[in-house]
């Protein structure tokens, strides 16, 4: 449209026919889906499922409700439906509930045609003013979404309380020819969900005693998640019947999936981008720790682990790798293993425990998850170790590990300190017999990098499957022999009995 038409003369010999916003948004769907182009662009994992019946439901003008767990894309579905929407629409001017030119709804803007006519002003609306959301909270109130009586306005326009004019109207009005969410629905008080009842079916408004019928132009979208998902409330029934489409989401269903989304959304400085390169196997282990969550006993599956706690741990080990190389004063270097334990705090804050997990505590599942991880994708690199423990195979096999493990046997321990150089790190890993060969027979293409942080995750994998011990501390993680470690074990309970007799100072 010509955005430099001024009057509703002007619009009417323009030729412009107004359609409501559903019928906008499904003629405008159609002319992406007719020229093959992604209808939400930069939503990953959703593209045989929820996609195709968020388009289904735009063409068939349905209301929506998406309904899932938290990190679902959720509201960004929503948002991006503003994309589908024309680029310019007319309106009265000085219009508070958008009136269009051609039928106005409101007191306001049918007298200023009356009075005016051709000559009403007219201004244009682009397609992101005419998205609005509303976060559900508990103290919510019909006014806020509706309307109700402004006094301040009756008063200053000298106005009788039985004046429409005296209406101050609420979000969803103020929504009309747009896009108006709801986000997590169920929070909404019952009796203010009722409230939208008439919204959804006749399209219209009532506030308190006023005879006022305005027949709203707005496509509804709600998110919400499930319903037995805690016990802070639901969404009625009829609500639901009014709702014409409600559609599921998920999770992304592969490793692949998730990895795309969290390098989408991660907030990584360009300093970090320049000094810290990160591998895409210890992408794939931060991947993993989501994975292991959502079917792990002791994290709350009706609550979920969302998408989020990827994409904060993937900026938390970029930012270990830069504040170590800050600290040694390295130009440049890459994420270890090691610094897979400054994701806890993105992983503690990000899942919500059952009683078992609770009795455990956060820290020591968030450490658990790691370990499974690590554990799950060790066995894609290198040899299952599990395999090797069977005492009777058809053909024998040589283990890999044998050296690695011997080393350790001997009595030998290694301690990895978090904040090491490069150049320490790699002497450090260096003193294990037979680790460098194992790593460079199974990877020859490996550069010296690849080589040292596959090296560290060998160690960290065998100790995984319980074939060395690992400890962590505070700044330094510390391998070695898992027979000796017990035996140290046991001794130190002796020692405590032997001393138990003794007098306390």
């Amino acid at each position: 449209m010509d955005t430099s038409i001024k009057t509703l003369g002007e619009l009417k010999k323009s030729g412009y026919q107004p359609v409501s916003v559903k019928e906008e948004i499904r003629r405008n769907l159609i002319t992406k889906l007719q020229k093959k182009e992604t209808s939400f662009p930069g939503i990953i994992g959703y593209e045989d499922t929820v996609i195709p019946d968020t388009e289904r439901a735009l063409l068939s003008r349905h209301n929506i409700l998406f309904l899932g767990l938290r990190g679902q894309a959720k509201t960004r579905m929503a948002r991006q439906m503003t994309d589908l929407l024309d680029e310019y629409i007319p309106i009265v001017e000085g219009s508070e509930v958008n009136d269009d030119p051609f039928q106005p709804l409101s007191r306001y803007a049918r007298d200023l045609i009356a009075e005016k006519g051709d000559k009403t002003p007219i201004t244009w609306l682009s397609r992101d003013e005419r998205y609005a959301e509303k976060l559900a909270t508990p103290d919510v109130s019909v006014a806020d979404l509706i309307g109700d009586i402004d006094p301040i306005k009756a008063a200053n326009q000298k106005l009788s309380y039985a004046d429409e004019r005296a209406i101050h109207f609420g979000i969803i009005p103020r929504s009309n020819r747009g896009i108006f969410v709801i986000n997590e629905l169920p929070d909404l008080q019952a009796r203010i969900q009722v409230a939208l009842f008439n919204i959804l079916q006749e399209g219209d408004i009532q506030i308190r005693g006023f005879k006022v019928r305005m027949p709203l132009d707005i496509l509804f979208v709600f998110t919400a998640n499930p319903e037995d998902y805690t016990n802070r409330g639901s969404i009625v029934t009829p609500l639901k019947d009014r709702i014409e489409s409600q559609i599921i989401t998920h999770y992304p269903k592969s490793v692949e999936n998730s990895l795309l989304i969290t390098e989408q959304e991660a907030n990584i400085h360009t300093d970090q981008e320049a000094r810290v390169a990160i591998s895409d196997m210890v992408k794939r282990l931060i991947e993993q720790v989501a994975f292991e969550a959502r079917n792990s006993e002791y994290v709350d599956k009706k609550s979920g682990v969302s998408a989020r706690l990827t994409i904060a741990a993937f900026e938390n080990a970029v930012s270990s790798g830069e504040r170590r190389a800050i600290i040694n004063k390295e130009k440049e270097t890459h994420v270890r293993i090691a610094d897979l334990m400054s994701i806890i705090p993105a992983i503690t804050g990000k899942i919500e425990l059952v009683y078992e997990g609770e009795q455990e505590g956060p820290l020591q599942v968030a450490h658990n998850l790691l370990d499974k991880s690590i554990r799950t994708l060790f066995a894609t690199y290198f040899p299952n170790p599990d395999s090797f423990k069977k005492k009777k195979q058809a053909v024998p096999v040589e283990n890999p590990y044998r050296s690695v493990i011997q080393w350790f046997d001997k009595g030998n321990s290694l301690q990895l300190m978090q904040d090491i150089s490069d150049k320490q790190y790699e002497t450090t890993l260096n003193k294990v017999e037979g680790l460098k060969d194992m790593v460079k027979a199974r990877f020859p293409q490996a550069n010296n990098r690849e080589a040292l942080l596959l090296m560290e995750f060998v160690l960290h994998g065998l100790a995984s499957y319980s074939l060395i011990s690992k400890k962590v501390g505070e700044n330094d993680t510390r391998f070695s022999d898992l027979l000796g470690t017990m035996m140290n074990f046991s001794l130190s309970n002796d020692d405590e009995d032997d001393n138990s007799d003794e007098p306390e100072f």
